[in-house]
């Protein structure tokens, strides 16, 4: 585990994009999830034409290509050109959405998650914390305040405190790999992942390409 509340926001976000970017390699978002549609289902909604603003409530579960985000309320703010913006909250809202030809997830929770389609940014506010996970057993995750997952950029940022809070740090765990045998000099071999079993695929629903809602976008 590796601890992080002194360096300031900047080098903060450098130091873990270089250490994921080390360790882990891009986190490349599936690329086809921005030309599919976006589905939404929940319990009840409210529409506002004028404002072109959609609020959904209850079990509310938006999907879009391999992209899903769920959580007990959903501000939709719709975009002339067709994109979106939205704002899930509840007990733990959550995201998650596979990497580009991999058996891999990107897999967070927060108490807020922002979703923007045309950015492709996602931010998880509130006690966040991503997940990478293969056949669904976590390799490394990152916790903090706020984490913004850039996936057109394949970068993250994470900030240890909650908006309003003096207090919070940046926790990053990662899990060792296994390796395949050693050499004689009991140098371990180069991580060779195993592919994930037919039965422990992941039945992703569509849902998210992230980012940061505009101003004024979602009433509250």
């Amino acid at each position: 585990m590796i601890r992080n509340g002194r360096l300031r926001p900047l080098a903060l976000a450098l130091t873990l994009i270089a250490l994921l970017a080390h360790l882990t390699g891009p986190a490349r978002a599936e690329r086809a999830d921005r030309d599919m549609p976006t589905n939404i289902e929940s319990d009840r909604m409210q529409y506002d034409d004028a404002k072109k603003v959609t609020v959904f409530t209850g079990n509310v579960v938006l999907s879009k290509g391999t992209i899903n985000v769920q959580g007990d309320r959903l501000v939709l703010q719709q975009r002339d050109d067709g994109t979106q913006t939205a704002i899930a909250t509840g007990k733990r809202a959550s995201f998650r959405q596979k990497r580009e030809g991999m058996e891999q997830i990107i897999h967070g929770v927060a108490n807020e998650i922002n979703y923007d389609s045309g950015k492709e940014i996602v931010r998880l506010t509130g006690n966040a914390l991503i997940r990478r996970l293969e056949c669904e057993v976590a390799i490394d995750e990152i916790s903090g305040g706020v984490v913004v997952y850039n996936a057109r950029t394949e970068q993250f940022t994470v900030d240890g405190k909650d908006p309003g809070s003096n207090k919070g740090r940046v926790r990053i765990v990662i899990q060792p790999r296994p390796h395949e045998g050693s050499g004689s000099a009991g140098k371990p071999a180069a991580d060779k992942p195993a592919a994930c079993p037919p039965a422990a695929a992941v039945p992703l629903q569509p849902a998210t390409g992230l980012g940061t809602p505009r101003e004024g976008a979602a009433a509250r």
